[in-house]
């Protein structure tokens, strides 16, 4: 699983980032996660409010921190 957190480096940019990554340790998920900070990799995803949450090249969420439990719902799918 290839995961994307776009975002240009704000507060609520940062905490996805270390949710995501908790929640991905925390159950033995399998996959890479990447930043990305450069806005026109981000516009490229059509994403305009930040921050985003990419998995495997789809837009799954955008504009808002998602809660931990919302982000292992999305991952196990």
């Amino acid at each position: 699983m290839d995961i994307k957190v776009l975002g240009t480096g704000c507060q609520k940019c940062q905490s996805l980032e270390k949710a995501i990554r908790e929640v991905v340790s925390e159950n033995g998920i399998q996959a890479n996660v990447t930043k990305v900070e450069d806005i026109v990799e981000i516009m490229g995803f059509g994403v305009m409010a930040t921050p985003a949450i990419v998995v495997d090249g789809i837009v799954m969420i955008k504009g808002r921190v998602p809660s931990s439990k919302e982000i292992k719902t999305l991952l196990i799918k």
